[in-house]
């Protein structure tokens, strides 16, 4: 194989093997291993419907309707747009509402029970007709209520404009937060579902190590952003959920948005990687090295070590059973020169995307955090950020698994060495 550019740091070249570096990763992941998945994940939200004591459950998150289904038509446009979702009933069928015209998309997915066709009623498809439409819709809702769970009117919803939940209540449906049983259902992964999530952490350390063999002088921060683009959509990926790449100035303050600036020799490139990848699954990763491989000068390498540190203490921490009070009254401590310039979260939760539980820095703990513990099946992502007046930042993140044993390791991707 022959790189453009030589790497400094042989650890990172097994990243870029022959396969990764001239053409799409094939995935080793099994069709047995993808059914038992979809099987678990939608129990899950059923486990969920049983425990709150709904009649059914309401999807319009295209991240939700995924996680039932495994079904990911135009994700990031009906993120936006309401005119997809599903509808899984206690003790009855899943019914995905889909686009017109792309039901074929479907086929196979074994968790659909039945598709119709998906009742739009958002001004931008239906204008002055809007209220008919949505007529239509609320009474396609309560009648399969009515049919399926006649004892039992409380629908769940995880997102619904303002319009549908009135004219849902004035059919006498009881509505209630659906957030909470989605998040719940989704924070814990079974064994197949980690190993769809190491395979995205596999891409986009592909994608990673991209970035790094193209960080030397005269590149800007939008080319090298590119690259993980590149290695996700042709490895089946879906899209990265921001734009957080920046080198030099740029990265302090944090998030900033990738531009058309130009790296320069010597300066820290820093980024996160928020990357949706293969399956669906979230590779929430963070990295800081040199521009054109050099040594760091004498602040880089103490605000790296810092960092380094907060992951390292952190992580060390993590058991099941543990509270997040009790880890927040343990967790690493600030020093106070980089407190004005921190992330605000210690750790989240991260499966399809980011997820609860969100635990925040120490700095900014208050009574308004949730309580929890940690739980064997969380998958979490330890952060951090460290800069300082007049500095560049450092924002290093890992994915682990939470087991009976503590905190695993999901990414493999060197630190830096220092």
């Amino acid at each position: 194989m022959t790189l453009k550019t030589p790497f400094k740091d042989a650890r990172k070249l097994a990243y870029l093997n022959s396969e990764g570096a001239d053409k799409p990763l094939k995935s080793p992941v099994s069709d047995h291993v993808l059914a038992k998945a979809r099987a678990y994940r939608l129990n899950r939200f059923r486990r969920e419907m049983a425990r709150h004591d709904v009649g059914a459950l309401l999807l319009y998150d295209p991240i939700n309707i995924r996680y039932a289904f495994d079904s990911s038509n135009m994700q990031v446009w009906t993120a936006h747009n309401a005119i997809r979702y599903a509808l899984i009933l206690a003790d009855g069928p899943a019914i995905l509402f889909e686009f017109k015209g792309c039901e074929h998309l479907n086929e196979g997915l074994p968790g659909i029970d039945e598709i119709r066709t998906a009742i739009a009623w958002m001004y931008m498809t239906n204008g002055d007709k809007a209220r008919a439409q949505l007529a239509d819709w609320a009474d396609e809702i309560v009648d399969l209520m009515r049919e399926h769970t006649p004892d039992n009117m409380r629908l769940a919803a995880d997102k619904l404009d303002h319009p549908g939940v009135k004219a849902l209540e004035d059919r006498q449906l009881s509505l209630v937060e659906g957030t909470q049983l989605t998040e719940l259902a989704r924070a814990i992964k079974s064994p197949e579902e980690i190993e769809l999530m190491r395979w995205t952490i596999r891409v986009c350390e592909a994608g990673m190590a991209r970035i790094y063999e193209h960080s030397i002088p005269g590149i800007t921060e939008r080319e090298l952003w590119a690259h993980l683009h590149f290695e996700n959509a042709r490895s089946g990926g879906d899209w990265l959920e921001t734009k957080l790449l920046t080198c030099g100035p740029n990265t302090n303050p944090w998030y900033k948005e990738c531009s058309d600036r130009v790296c320069q020799a010597g300066e820290m490139i820093a980024f996160d990687t928020d990357m949706i990848g293969p399956y669906g699954y979230c590779a929430d990763l963070s990295r800081a090295w040199i521009c054109g491989y050099g040594p760091m000068n004498e602040v880089q390498k103490r605000l790296y070590g810092a960092a380094l540190d907060q992951i390292n203490h952190n992580l060390a921490l993590l058991k099941p059973g543990m509270s997040y009070a009790e880890f927040n009254a343990k967790s690493w401590r600030i020093p106070d020169p980089y407190v004005d310039y921190r992330y605000s979260l210690a750790l989240h939760g991260v499966g399809m995307a980011d997820e609860y539980p969100v635990v925040p820095l120490h700095v900014d703990w208050s009574d308004r955090v949730a309580k929890g513990r940690f739980e064997p099946g969380m998958v979490l992502c330890v952060e951090s950020l460290i800069g300082e007046a007049g500095s560049e930042c450092i924002k290093l993140e890992t994915q682990v698994l939470l087991t009976e044993n503590g905190a695993e390791r999901l990414d493999t991707f060197p630190w830096e060495q220092i």
